[in-house]
């Protein structure tokens, strides 16, 4: 029995007789899929910090003479600083350790009676020098001011460390554990278990060195020259996403 062929069915017998392609429309696929849940999470913030003892001490020091003509301060300034440098050298302060951090030559004026006369000069060096032997940073400074008397001067000395990493790292490590801590606890008050690390950033880091203590003008004077070390401090704070399961 040969059934009726509607106009349809007659334009889709014709599409396919051309080799048109048709589409096929299924009703599962049109269906949007259903969201996935959204988990549950936790942000903590972690704080961590560690402390170790200087291993180095960073000396300000450095001459100061005057003379009456500009000649005669610039050799009294280079005498001071050679007894400086080899007094440094001999408490076995090596050569790359010191730098010459400034030179310089002023005219000093007498302003007495309300005019400027010319007094003579002043010249100055001053040094930056490294003592990798913390304990002897002491018998360094008197050297410093028996070497070159008068003319000595000590600016400041900073205790350092030569390789602050390690110090960092057990301080970042410290804020992780402390976030972890922080978001389990988080996690067992409300009765659930603490899932995968989401996210993790580093909000702020800071080293901090004991504050520079400041010589007088004058090394003169110097007896034994005692010094506190102190111990050297980093820090560091995270931020912390965590599931909860």
């Amino acid at each position: 029995m040969r059934l009726p062929r509607t106009p349809v069915a007659v334009a889709l017998v014709c599409l396919l007789a051309l080799g048109v392609p048709t589409l096929t429309v299924s009703t599962a696929a049109a269906r949007p899929a259903s969201a996935a849940p959204v988990p549950a999470t936790v942000t903590v913030t972690g704080e961590g910090s560690a402390s170790a003892p200087p291993d180095l001490a960073v000396v300000g020091a450095g001459v100061e003479a005057s003379g009456k003509t500009s000649q005669a301060a610039l050799d009294a300034q280079h005498k001071a600083a050679a007894a400086l440098l080899a007094a440094v050298r001999a408490q076995g302060v090596a050569d790359r350790d010191v730098r010459t951090e400034s030179v310089s030559l002023d005219p000093v004026y007498d302003h007495t009676g309300g005019t400027s006369r010319l007094k003579g000069y002043r010249a100055a060096q001053s040094f930056s020098v490294k003592v990798r032997e913390v304990a002897g940073t002491g018998a360094v400074l008197q050297a410093v001011a028996d070497a070159a008397g008068d003319a000595a001067r000590i600016d400041s000395v900073v205790f350092d460390l030569s390789d602050p990493a390690p110090l960092k790292a057990r301080a970042r490590e410290a804020a992780y554990d402390d976030a972890h801590a922080k978001a389990a606890q988080y996690a067992r008050l409300s009765g659930r278990d603490l899932g995968r690390l989401v996210s993790l950033s580093e909000d702020a880091a800071a080293y901090r060195r004991p504050a520079p203590s400041a010589g007088d003008a004058s090394a003169a004077g110097l007896s034994a020259v005692p010094v506190a070390p102190g111990e050297i401090r980093a820090a560091a704070t995270v931020t912390a996403v965590y599931e909860l399961d």
